[in-house]
């Protein structure tokens, strides 16, 4: 058993979308699929005049699912269709679900989507059904991004990659106001 969490070094991102494109592939969806699973957000920080692009700043920001310790759409969800694994990843019987979609208006992330193919919600679950699976400990978005700025790994193991650079790194949650207690960390 594990704790798996993620931890993005998002300043490093270079928009490349390997890390989307890794994703689909591993999990079968269409490369042109918007926010399934990952997806790169492009914000731009705007100092001082808009056309004085030496004072302007991009960042992309990674997003998925945060992979919420209290995680809303497992309590929305009138089938008991969500749950969390033996990983403490935020998991999908799919037989269960009916597409409902109170999950989907439950996160507070829009990270769940529905899968046309199999007609269900979905979202990322750190390729637990694949490369998992398989005993892989990396994800494909991890292995793939060219800037190396994923760390993946067991919370709950002082020794993880992961557990190191967070305790090395000032990081930050998104929407901490919602208390769910995401396993996904951005560093500062």
């Amino acid at each position: 058993m594990a704790n798996y969490g993620m931890a993005f070094d998002y300043k490093l991102c270079i928009n490349c979308h390997a890390c989307e494109v890794a994703c689909k592939e591993e999990n079968g969806i269409d490369l042109g699929a918007k926010n399934h699973r990952l997806w790169i957000q492009e914000d731009a920080l705007v100092k001082g005049d808009f056309w004085d692009l030496d004072r302007s700043e991009i960042s992309f920001m990674q997003m998925q699912c945060q992979e919420c310790q209290d995680a809303p759409c497992l309590k929305a969800c009138p089938n008991g269709a969500i749950y969390v694994d033996e990983n403490g990843i935020v998991r999908l019987h799919q037989d269960k679900c009916d597409l409902t979609r109170a999950c989907m208006e439950a996160c507070p992330y829009d990270a769940r989507y529905v899968d046309e193919k199999n007609h269900v919600t979905d979202k990322c679950i750190f390729c637990a059904d694949t490369r998992l699976a398989r005993g892989e400990t990396t994800t494909a978005c991890q292995i793939t991004c060219p800037a190396k700025l994923r760390y993946f790994g067991d919370l709950d193991d002082e020794n993880s990659e992961i557990s190191k650079v967070l305790k090395e790194r000032e990081h930050f949650t998104l929407k901490p106001e919602a208390g769910t207690k995401p396993k996904l960390f951005y560093l500062k």
